[in-house]
């Protein structure tokens, strides 16, 4: 169950992190280069890494990672609607 959250918790993220990138804000130019590099796919690979670490450890009994991931999620959505929305 905790694996499925986390999966979808993913997708949210994916999704997220897609918005932020295709925003526009300036707040976007003054990313290091490696934020830019491919259009934005080095990014989107650190996001799958991340999904990828926690969905390995909590599938191997460590269940606060899956908590961790949550906290990063909604620090994650907390982001975007701030950069989305332009309040940064």
């Amino acid at each position: 169950m905790a694996i499925l959250l986390i999966f979808l918790l993913g997708i949210g993220n994916f999704a997220m992190h897609k918005a932020v990138l295709e925003s526009g804000h300036p707040l976007l130019g003054q990313m290091p280069w490696f934020v830019h590099m491919l259009g934005g796919r080095v990014s989107m690979m650190t996001e799958f890494l991340v999904l990828l670490a926690a969905m390995l450890l909590v599938a191997n009994g460590s269940p606060g990672w899956g908590a961790a991931y949550l906290l990063y999620s909604g620090v994650n959505a907390v982001a975007t609607w701030l950069i989305v929305t332009r309040r940064v």
